[in-house]
Formats: C-alpha cells, sequence, structure tokens
C-alpha cells in the first residue's frame, strides 16, 4: 500500500503537481578539478556526482572513481578490462592480468559510469575472449543483469548469453549430484584459510584443501542461474529460461536446507573432503564465518524471524564484530588470527578473522537488501548500517591518506599483508554501495524508477542531514536525487526530492520509498576509439625503446595499458635525470595511419617533473617528421592529448627535454587512429 501511495505521488508530481524548483546542480567542472587535479577531464562527463554532510564518505567517492580509472586496462583491439591489482601478479591470467573473481565488483561500480564502454568492454573479454577462465568462484552472469537493471540495454545484456549457458554448465564438475550443491576448495573462492581449509589440515595449514559446500558458492550459482533465466526470457527462449529457473529454484531449497545450521543460527560450510583424517564428508564447521551472509546479497533467504536472527552475530563484539570492522570469522575458533603465510617476512592473505574489503561489500549489499524489502530484520536498524557503512569508509584511510589494501586487523583497523600489490587494490566496491543503499536507487528490468534511501531518522547520529546525487545514468536518462532533512541546505524545501532529465518530478517531505513511473529511452552509443600502442606480450610489437634506463621492464610500462599516478605504486617508463635531452620511441612493426596522441606524465614535487619542451615525429618516407610540435608544456598527472592531421608511419617518437636535475616519468604513451 505504501508503495502504491508513492507511485500515485510520483506520478502527481510528473504532471507538475506541487513540485517545487529543483536544488541547482553540482559544479562538475569544478567537483573533477578539486577531486582529480589535472587528470580532471576523464572523470568531469563520465561519473555521478555526490556531496553529503559527511565529507569522509564524499572524498572516499571519489577516491574510488579514481581507483576504478586506475585499474582500466587497455588491452587496445580486445577494448578495456578491470584489474585486480594495480600491478602483474603470478596468478592472474597472462598476458592480460585479468582475473574473475573481483568482476562483480567490477561491473557493480562501473555500471554506473555515463560511458558505457568500460564495462561492455569488460564483459565483451570475459565471455568473448576466455576470459572466464573459471579460476575462481564469480557471480559475473548474475552482474551482467545488474548491469541491465541501470543501463538497460537489451541487446548488450542477452549478448554472450550462450558462453554463460555453457560455463555455468562446466561447473557441474563441482557439484556433488548426491547433495544437490556446489563445493569448492576456499582458496578457489578466493578465501584461502576459512574454518573448512584450516580444519582440514589438523590447523597445521589451510592454504589449499578444505573442500567445502559453501554459503558463497552456492549463492553465486542460484544467483547466476536466475539471472540466465532472466535473460533467456529477454530472447524468447522459454525452455531455457524454464531450465535455469528450475535449477535456481532446487538450489536455493538445499541452501536453506543443509547450510542453514540451527545450532549456529548461521549459514555455514560442510565439509566435501571424503578421504580426510581430520574431517569427514557432510560434517559442518564449527565456527560462524561472514560468508554466512552471502545468501541476502542474493535474495535467497526466506523473509523470517528464524533467518534475520543471524545478523545478531555481526553486531556482537564476540563473534563477527571488530572494533575496526567485520570479522571474516569469529573470535572464539581455535586458529582465530594465527598467522600461517608469510613472503619472505611479510604475513600473506588469510581469511581466519581479518577484515577483507571484498567480503565488507558484500555484507553490505546483504544488509541493504535486508533492510530495504524485508520485514524481519532482526537486530539489524538503518543506524547500524550506517554505523558500518562508515567503518567501512575508514579503513580506506591511512592517516589523512586515501589508500585501499587487501586486508586489515580487525582490532586495530591497520593493514595487514602491506605488499607492494596491495596498493590501492581493488577487489571490492563502495559506490555501488552508495547509490544503491545510502542514496537508495534500487534498479529494476521494469519501467520504473524506484529510490528508497537507507537513511536513520535525523535525531539518530548515523543520520545525514542532506545529500545530493546527479548524473546517474538510469535507463537512458540522467536522474538526481536530494535529501534535505529540514531544507536548510539547499533552501529549496525540506525532504526528498527526485529529477529525471532535470526536472523535478517526484518529493516527499520524509524519508522513504518513492516509485517513479519511468519509460526507458535509448541509451547513448559507445565510441571506441583504438589503442595502437599497447604491447601486451614483451619482445612483440610494438616495442618501444628509450634513451636512458633501458631496463626492458622499465620501458615496457609506458605501453602496458596502465594508466594511474598513485605516487605508492610506480608506473610508466622513468628517465635518468640527464642528460637534458631524451627520447621514447615506439616501433609498431608496421605502417599505420594515425592522428592522435595522449601522452600521461606524472610528478612528485620531487624528482620527477613534466617535460619542458616536447614533440612527437613520426617515420615517415625513411626519416623522422614532426607530427605536433606544442608550443606549451604537458601536465603532469593527467594527459596531454595531441593532435595532426592523419599521417601513416610505423614508428613514433616522442622528444623532450627535462627541466635541470629533474627526471621524466611517462606514465602511457598511446596512439590513435581517430
Amino acid at each position: 500500500m505504501r508503495a502504491m501511495k508513492m507511485l500515485l505521488l510520483a506520478g502527481a508530481a510528473m504532471l507538475g503537481i506541487g513540485a517545487a524548483p529543483a536544488p541547482p546542480a553540482m559544479d562538475r567542472a569544478a567537483i573533477a578539478t578539486a577531486r582529480f587535479g589535472n587528470d580532471a577531464p576523464w572523470y568531469r562527463d563520465r561519473i555521478p556526482y555526490f556531496e553529503s554532510a559527511d565529507p569522509k564518505i564524499d572524498a572516499v567517492y571519489y577516491y574510488r572513481w579514481q581507483l576504478y580509472r586506475a585499474h582500466q586496462r587497455d588491452l587496445g583491439a580486445d577494448g578495456y578490462i578491470s584489474t585486480e591489482f594495480l600491478d602483474d601478479v603470478d596468478w592472474q591470467r597472462h598476458p592480460y592480468a585479468s582475473l574473475n573473481d573481483a568482476t562483480g565488483f567490477h561491473l557493480g561500480e562501473g555500471r554506473w559510469l555515463n560511458d558505457r564502454r568500460f564495462a561492455d568492454d569488460y564483459i565483451n573479454f570475459m565471455y568473448a575472449s576466455g576470459g572466464n577462465d573459471r579460476h575462481f568462484t564469480d557471480h559475473m552472469a548474475d552482474s551482467v543483469w545488474g548491469r541491465y537493471l541501470v543501463d538497460g540495454d537489451r541487446d548488450g545484456a542477452v549478448r554472450h548469453l550462450p558462453v554463460m549457458n555453457h560455463i555455468y554448465r562446466l561447473w557441474d564438475d563441482k557439484f556433488d549430484f548426491d547433495k544437490g550443491l556446489y563445493f569448492v576448495e576456499p582458496l578457489l573462492d578466493a578465501t584461502e584459510y576459512t574454518v573448512s581449509s584450516i580444519d582440514a589440515s589438523g590447523g597445521r595449514d589451510g592454504f589449499r584443501g578444505g573442500d567445502a559446500f559453501r554459503p558463497s558458492v552456492n549463492s553465486y550459482m542460484v544467483a547466476n542461474a536466475r539471472a540466465i533465466a532472466k535473460m533467456a526470457t529477454l530472447t524468447g527462449d522459454t525452455a531455457m529460461a524454464a531450465a535455469y529457473t528450475t535449477r535456481a529454484d532446487a538450489l536455493q531449497q538445499r541452501v536453506l536446507a543443509d547450510l542453514w545450521s540451527e545450532k549456529l543460527t548461521h549459514f555455514i560450510d560442510r565439509h566435501q573432503s571424503r578421504k580426510n583424517e581430520f574431517v569427514s564428508y557432510w560434517q559442518p564447521i564449527r565456527n560462524r564465518e561472514l560468508v554466512g551472509y552471502l545468501p541476502w546479497m542474493f535474495d535467497i533467504v526466506p523473509d523470517e524471524a528464524k533467518y534475520a536472527a543471524a545478523w545478531a552475530h555481526l553486531l556482537d563484539p564476540a563473534s563477527l564484530a571488530g572494533k575496526a570492522g567485520m570479522r571474516t570469522v569469529e573470535a572464539s575458533y581455535e586458529y582465530y588470527m594465527r598467522q600461517y603465510r608469510y613472503l619472505g617476512k611479510d604475513p600473506e592473505c588469510q581469511w581466519n578473522g581479518p577484515i577483507w574489503p571484498y567480503q565488507t561489500t558484500q555484507v553490505l549489499h546483504a544488509m541493504a537488501n535486508l533492510l530495504d524489502h524485508r520485514t524481519h530484520t532482526g537486530p539489524v536498524t538503518r543506524s547500524a548500517y550506517m554505523r558500518l557503512l562508515r567503518q567501512y569508509a575508514a579503513l580506506h584511510y591511512q592517516g589523512s591518506r586515501l589508500d585501499l589494501e587487501e586486508d586489515y586487523h580487525p582490532e586495530t583497523g591497520q593493514p595487514i599483508v602491506g605488499l607492494d600489490r596491495s596498493h590501492h587494490y581493488f577487489h571490492s566496491g563502495f559506490n555501488d554501495l552508495i547509490l544503491t543503499g545510502l542514496v537508495g536507487i534500487r534498479p529494476r528490468a521494469d519501467d520504473v524508477l524506484e529510490v528508497n534511501p537507507l537513511l536513520p531518522d535525523a535525531a539518530d547520529p548515523q543520520s545525514l542531514d542532506w545529500f545530493r546525487v546527479q548524473d546517474v545514468p538510469y535507463h537512458g536518462h540522467k536522474i538526481a536525487v536530494t535529501w534535505d532533512a529540514d531544507g536548510n541546505h539547499y533552501r529549496r524545501g525540506k525532504g526528498l526530492a527526485i529529477e529525471v532529465d532535470g526536472r523535478e518530478v517526484a518529493r516527499r517531505d520524509t524519508l522513504g520509498r518513492v516509485e517513479i513511473p519511468l519509460p526507458r529511452a535509448n541509451t547513448p552509443a559507445i565510441a571506441r576509439p583504438i589503442n595502437r600502442a599497447v604491447q601486451l606480450v614483451r619482445g612483440q610489437f610494438p616495442i618501444a625503446s628509450a634513451s636512458s634506463n633501458t631496463d626492458p621492464e622499465n620501458v615496457h610500462d609506458a605501453i602496458d595499458g596502465r594508466t594511474w599516478f598513485f605516487p605508492e605504486l610506480p608506473n610508466g617508463w622513468s628517465s635518468a635525470p640527464s642528460p637534458a635531452e631524451q627520447y621514447y620511441a615506439i616501433d609498431l612493426g608496421k605502417s599505420v595511419e594515425l592522428a592522435r596522441a595522449e601522452l600521461a606524465f606524472f610528478a612528485d614535487g620531487k624528482g620527477f617533473a613534466a617535460p619542458a619542451a616536447y614533440r612527437v615525429q613520426g617515420w615517415i618516407d625513411g626519416r623522422w617528421q614532426d607530427l605536433a610540435t606544442p608550443t606549451s608544456r604537458p601536465i603532469a598527472n593527467g594527459v596531454t592529448t595531441l593532435h595532426w592531421p592523419a599521417r601513416a608511419t610505423s614508428k613514433v617518437r616522442l622528444l623532450f627535454t627535462q627541466p635541470r636535475g629533474k627526471a621524466t616519468r611517462l606514465v602511457e604513451f598511446k596512439l590513435f587512429g581517430e
């Protein structure tokens, strides 16, 4: 009844009844410059803009877009992918640096960009180019459906349906037909050193082994099956839709019947190992883990009080509630926080207690679902949700510096692993939480915009007096949501207001659900200029050379398709500080028509600075000829774009003059034909 009332209110607002003037739009250019400096042009027309009464949440929101941008690797003709680690790790898919375990987070964040290329390229890579190699468990099909709920692009959603079907069936190798459940080794669930793997080793280790029927993989497979069924329905394939609906329903029932522990009031693992001296087949694990909340992330759990009682453990300091964040296993576990694995003297990743942004994100999504559309929420309140969201935001800070790492100590909030690879780690989400939880945009498949901010009432210490988000893409429109508790911040009236394409269409005085009929519009076309200067495989064209510091890896790093400016992890070719005149050249291996270059330079106010002068030349008619001779200096910590009349050339070089005593770090050198 409440939803119907809000629907009628929204319909009246769309006719102009009682609509108040829309708040003034945020200045995108000014915000982008303030948040991203010289790199602002990349963000200006791409991201949704957000502001609130909590400056720390705001700062983390914009940092997370910076993190997303840094992890977009340009593969040239294969488009962009999102990476988990900024630099290479041994277990990635070579030479692309892709890993399938974090794809759900990458697509969850990327679906909110106004530039749809990054998510679209990534989906194409994962399904058309073999990127989903099943190295780890994932909920990728569900994430593709989640993207469709935002952009409404039917063709983009169903394009890879046959491959999704094929990959889903490949998981039969991890399906126990006797029990009707999937099992997985925790390491291949991207969660090594869990209760099941440690106990299966008799407490001696836990990196490998410990196959278990887990709430994670089974929740993913329910979600993927439902997504495939919905996409099959879009194509008219009723047989596939029915088959996957049946499969999802059967698996859901097995999760509820067999992975719910009445003793622990929690969803838990059961051991799958048939020949093990320490554990037995089908034996339930002995402690609660954070992974037990994943069934709520995918709306698998019935709206019943007995299940909602599980959330008490998340808020209990004796169980899963650490002082600084969510423990991955409760503190009473025999091997809680025992460090088993090291890289030299440095501790390595484990899931026997540390906070992981990865699973923290999943649990906050699960909690948002509980609060948004469940009657039985147990001890969970909107105040608790906002407190935990703020607690998660705080993990992004190291002092005053923003740098999200792999895992954290649950009592101190300090990074545990702290290796070079750990800086600015992207196996989690945040902005998706802000947009779907705090702001409350609940993406749907039908022609309705639904908004339900998960904020507590104004008297609560976790409340926000005001917020605004704008330039949010939704079903081909641009939407904005504004909350002003007393009307004093924006001075356009108190309450919650919704705008579509710059026009206010709904308003209510209090927090609550608003549903607005919104016929979808055409989604914007995707532009795909191709970078011709990406070297994926060392030793293959294009091949770079340089005037100094010619270590092959150093030279390669300026054409590896990666662009970021974080000082904690150097990226690009770094020259020697002398002589002043230097060059960086790219041999394309064949004649290519080029008309544009993008140059990214890093500066730190210390040893590195952008060149004082520079020009770009091409090898044409047997000699070097100028293509672009700019008169102003290139920018630092951003991208300088140069244009020239299209010319065919097989080699390009950058000639530049360094400021006295300074070296140059060329982060990335890109070449385009248009």
